[in-house]
């Protein structure tokens, strides 16, 4: 499994990448994403949720925690309504490195 900098800065670049498929290879096919108040659960759902989201860039400012478990926090500013925004980013992963569960907060 990636150490944990290595793959918040791999999610956060995939996020930005034109070949969207980068970014969902990094989810679990069971993977939960909870965002904005809304629960995304599958990838089929983590996939809709994801073309909804307008195109952003992301400054990271702050990673913690183990590989497994870790967090991040990062200003998003892009075109939306109060663009910038710092949002704290929270994933679970598996043993494979996969995102078993990613929860989004302000």
């Amino acid at each position: 499994m990636q150490d944990t900098r290595t793959f918040v800065e791999e999610y956060f670049a995939a996020a930005t990448d034109p070949d969207h498929e980068r970014y969902f290879a990094l989810f679990g096919d069971d993977a939960v994403v909870h965002d904005d108040g809304r629960t995304h659960r599958g990838l089929a759902a983590v996939r809709r949720w994801r073309g909804e989201v307008p195109s952003v860039r992301y400054d990271l400012r702050e990673v913690t925690g183990p590989a497994a478990a870790c967090g991040a926090v990062a200003e998003i500013s892009g075109d939306f309504p109060g663009s910038p925004v710092t949002l704290r980013f929270a994933f679970e992963r598996d043993a494979q490195g996969k995102i078993t569960t990613l929860d989004i907060e302000p």
